[in-house]
């Protein structure tokens, strides 16, 4: 049996050898490049995160601020808040009083009133329905300090009679069978506020109790007939 040599190798010419070092160079380049890519993703990522919590957390002091400023503006704005007083001199009768519990001026602007029977305070409209409204005030406005009052309503024992169209209207409302409410809201100005956050509104009601000797008046009705704005 005759044995065949192997084939000689082939030489590795210089230039293949270079083309091969050269590919082998180009391909640690690029993994390296890899590397390095995925580093700065990794790196961008992080900081758009961190960007994202920073613009979080100052959208929240924003917030926060803009909350204390708003909270800043209502403790300095007036605000008028509404009071039953009996008069001194004249049994059963009484006067809602306005006062500026505030810390600046206020400006009386308009104010509005009705009166109503109803069984109880459920029975009234669910929106405030005025009749009575007055904006003729005198040349010289009525302006409140801090701590100032102005009358916006009297009523008294007498004035039930005018209401009651009969002897029976009466009785049903000594006996509590009807109720009398007086309501009605005063707008007013605040005088160091940029005009379009100047006007305010304080709504009112009251319920009369009119017994077989005496009287009283307190507040009442339903929260809609006693907001602030």
């Amino acid at each position: 049996m005759v044995s065949i040599p192997a084939p000689a190798p082939v030489p590795w010419k210089l230039h293949d050898r270079i083309a091969w070092a050269a590919n082998l160079v180009l391909a640690i380049a690029g993994f390296i490049g890899i590397i390095l890519a995925l580093s700065t993703l990794k790196k961008i990522e992080r900081q758009t995160r961190a960007a994202e919590v920073a613009a979080e957390a100052a959208a929240r002091h924003a917030e926060t601020s803009l909350l204390s400023a708003q909270a800043l503006r209502d403790a300095e704005r007036p605000w008028l808040l509404i009071s039953v007083e009996p008069s001194p001199s004249i049994a059963n009768s009484f006067t809602v009083i306005a006062t500026n519990r505030g810390r600046t001026p206020a400006q009386v602007v308009s104010t509005a009133e009705q009166i109503m029977i109803a069984i109880d305070e459920s029975r009234l409209s669910r929106i405030p329905e005025y009749q009575n409204e007055k904006t003729d005030f005198p040349l010289a406005p009525i302006i409140l300090l801090p701590g100032e009052s102005t009358a916006i309503k009297p009523f008294c024992r007498e004035d039930l009679k005018g209401l009651c169209q009969s002897d029976e209207a009466l009785r049903r409302i000594e006996d509590w069978e009807d109720k009398v409410y007086l309501f009605g809201k005063i707008v007013y100005k605040d005088l160091i506020e940029r005009p379009d956050k100047q006007i305010h509104e304080t709504a009112w009601c009251c319920w009369y109790i009119h017994g077989k000797g005496t009287s009283g008046l307190v507040i009442a009705g339903p929260p809609n007939y006693n907001q602030h704005t």
